[in-house]
Order: C-alpha cells, then sequence, then structure tokens
C-alpha cells in the first residue's frame, strides 16, 4: 500500500510501515494544492495538523483506505465522511497520555504554589516570601470533565496528593475507581475547587467554558485546560479572573492558536490575550502537554500498530 506523509513524524513511523511492507512517500513540506494533485495516488494518508482533510480532498482521495493521525484530536479530519466512503481513520491517544496527565498537574503545582511569579522574582533580586505563600493540592477537589485517556492519566496522577478527584464524562460510565469517583456534571458545579479539561474540540464543546458556564460554579475555582483553545471562551475567563469567579487558570492551549497549533495568530490588539500575558493568576505554555521525547516515540508507535494490525 502506498502511503503519503503530509507532516512531520517521528521516523519510527516511517521505518515500521517500510518494514510491514508499505511504500512510505515522506513529503511534509508539500503544499495543499500538490497534495490535492497526487493524493489519488495513495491508499493511507499520515497527517499531525498541517491542513484540514475536508470533503473536497476527500473526494479526490479515490484509493484511499486509511488515515493515520500522530496524536490524539480528530478535529483536522472530517470523520464522518472518510468513514461513509469507507476510509478507516486512525489516532493514538495512548501515546501521549502520560504526558498530558504529568504536565496538568505540573501546571496545577506552578499555579497553587506561585512557582513562575516566583521565579522571575528571584532573578530580579526580589525575595517575597509572605506574598508567594502556596496552597496545598491534598484537602482538594480536583474536577475532571472528560475521562478518556488524558482526564484518567491526569487523576491517576494526583492519587498521591490526597485530593478528592471527581470526573463527568457524558460518553462514559461505569468509570469510577480508586483514582477518581464517577460523578454528575452538577457535583462538578457544586464541589469543584479546580477544574481540569480533558474533553476534544467537536460543535458541543467548542466554548463550552464560557460565562453561564463558570457562573454555575458553587465556589470560585482554578481552570487546567490542556485540551483544545477554543473549549474556552477567552474574553468570558478573563471576565472571571478579573472578578475572582476564577482564582487562577494553567492554559496550555489558547483560543487564538492556528490551525496547525505551531503559532498563534498576531493579538497585539487583542485586550484579552494581553490580560492573560500580564496576569499573576495565569500560567502559560505553548500547546506542549503532550509533546515530551518519550511521546513523540509513543504516539508513532501506537498508531503504527494499529495501522498494522488492519493493513499489514
Amino acid at each position: 500500500m502506498k502511503v503519503l506523509f503530509i507532516d512531520s513524524t517521528q521516523p519510527i513511523l516511517k521505518d515500521r510501515l517500510e518494514k510491514a511492507g508499505f511504500d512510505c512517500d515522506y513529503l511534509p513540506d508539500l503544499p495543499v494544492d500538490e497534495i490535492i494533485k497526487i493524493i489519488n495516488k495513495y491508499e493511507g494518508i499520515i497527517i499531525r495538523s498541517r491542513i484540514k482533510l475536508d470533503k473536497e480532498i476527500l473526494d479526490r482521495a479515490v484509493n484511499l483506505k486509511f488515515i493515520g493521525r500522530v496524536g490524539a484530536g480528530m478535529e483536522n479530519i472530517d470523520v464522518v465522511y472518510a468513514e461513509s466512503k469507507g476510509i478507516k481513520c486512525y489516532n493514538s491517544p495512548e501515546g501521549n497520555r502520560d504526558a498530558v496527565g504529568e504536565h496538568a498537574l505540573g501546571m496545577l503545582l506552578a499555579l497553587f504554589n506561585n512557582l513562575c511569579i516566583a521565579n522571575m522574582e528571584v532573578r530580579r533580586g526580589i525575595w517575597q516570601r509572605e506574598a508567594n505563600r502556596g496552597l496545598e493540592i491534598k484537602g482538594k477537589t480536583i474536577g475532571i470533565i472528560g475521562y478518556g485517556n488524558m482526564g484518567s492519566a491526569f487523576a491517576q496522577r494526583l492519587k498521591g496528593f490526597e485530593a478528592k478527584v471527581i470526573a463527568y464524562d457524558k460518553y462514559k460510565t461505569g468509570f469510577g475507581s480508586d483514582f477518581g469517583s464517577e460523578v454528575q456534571l452538577d457535583a462538578i458545579f457544586k464541589e469543584s475547587d479546580v477544574l481540569s479539561l480533558h474533553v476534544p474540540l467537536t460543535k458541543e464543546t467548542e466554548f463550552m467554558i464560557n460565562s453561564g458556564f463558570l457562573a454555575k460554579f458553587k465556589k470560585p475555582i482554578y481552570l487546567i485546560n490542556t485540551a483544545r483553545g477554543k473549549v474556552v471562551k477567552t474574553r468570558d475567563l478573563v471576565s472571571a479572573l478579573k472578578t475572582g469567579k476564577v482564582l487562577g487558570a494553567a492554559l496550555d492551549v489558547l483560543e487564538y492558536e492556528q490551525s496547525s497549533f505551531e503559532e498563534i495568530h498576531q493579538q497585539k490588539s487583542n485586550p484579552d490575550f494581553k490580560y492573560l500575558i500580564q496576569s499573576n493568576k495565569v500560567v502559560l505554555s505553548p500547546h506542549i502537554a503532550g509533546w515530551t521525547h518519550e511521546s513523540n516515540i509513543k504516539l508513532a508507535t501506537y498508531l503504527t500498530d494499529k495501522i498494522i494490525k488492519d493493513f499489514g
């Protein structure tokens, strides 16, 4: 089977596919118009987030049998349309679940212990202990929305901190364990001190976290988002940070990211973005929660396993 790589990937993916008998063309910088011209020659596509595989492109891919997404999210693939054409769609969320779980925990610790603020102050010769007195995770209630690979990995890592972990997932039941209790959304609103998001970006979850959603929480909360930027309406989050409804936010992803996730759109005049980058209540990272050296290999390995199982 001929496979086209239209994004950069860990070399192990191409190597393993070729050893299994696949004929791979690695063209991660090929312009979209050129991809459209040649896509009919291929039975497989390997992609990350560089372009969107929409109906127009999929209609040109007349011999396509599978699409492999190196990562978890599938929002850049019209999965429903692809599957209606008999095209199998694969992703590999198992590959970066550990990285995301650890990163979410790291962001929470940084937020609770003022580590980013304190680090910059000490470097400037400022030594403030009382102003940087922190909080402990122990005894807090951590609410998780989305209990798939990422949400469960975060819950697992919270186990040793003696927090109360509660989780809601609209599409799963029976997942309660020693790491966390399964609850309804009302319990998330009522009990949470911290809210961590682990949902895919869909029409249903786009801007799910808005002013109306945040108003339902009984207590002021801390917010962690390692999912997708457009799950959170930034303007509403900033308003909640200003009023104290949200006490702090740890954001690995932003509403303003370009579709490739490699850059953000120019935001010099955006007051909400300015607030985020200037606020001591906010910890930011550039969409790297699942971006470790280990996950790079695991993402490729899990994806290759699935493809070889069905087509090798």
